[in-house]
């Protein structure tokens, strides 16, 4: 069973929840990173990030160094942006055929998640969802328990991905 944590980060909090989790459930991580990244600063990063989120970019990213495709269980993460998900997913989404898989969610907010899940839930729409959680600017809001409640999240949706997996091996 091979497990992929796949995130993009602005900040570093969803950088943060990734990293821990991929230690904890033993996974490879992929980080999406842009060709050219834009670092606004103050409020023009919520006006240029909140744009980007609502006209749907599909900003051009550095090639991946893993194959999607090997893997039974993904992890994906995102920053929530003008309530949404961060504009390199739609990038994902809509280069990489993503079907078939077991899928864990998991994004980072300063305020409310909005409808990020259910806005990744209908690009990922041929895959089993197994979860969600959502984390308040994990990097200055009680650190240690967000990432041990990430980490007992994930070591819950691998469980589950593993019973699901061993009963289709069974019913081949």
């Amino acid at each position: 069973m091979k497990i992929l944590i796949i995130f993009y980060s602005f900040e570093g909090n969803t950088k943060l929840i990734a990293e821990n989790i991929a230690k904890t459930i033993n996974a490879d991580i992929l980080e999406l990173k842009l060709k050219k990244e834009t670092t606004p600063k103050g409020f023009m990063k919520y006006f240029w990030g909140g744009k980007e989120a609502i006209m749907k970019t599909k900003p051009e990213l550095l090639p991946f160094d893993k194959n999607i495709q090997d893997y039974d269980i993904l992890f994906i993460g995102t920053p929530v942006w003008a309530w949404t998900y961060a504009p390199p997913l739609n990038t994902l989404f809509s280069t990489c055929q993503i079907v078939n898989k077991k899928i864990a969610l998991f994004c980072c907010c300063d305020g409310q998640k909005g409808k990020t899940f259910d806005q990744m839930k209908k690009a990922l729409e041929n895959n089993q969802i197994l979860g969600e959680i959502d984390f308040q600017e994990p990097l200055k809001n009680n650190t240690d328990a967000n990432i041990q409640r990430a980490n007992k999240w994930a070591e819950d949706k691998k469980a589950v991905a593993y019973e699901i997996l061993q009963v289709m091996a069974k019913e081949l």
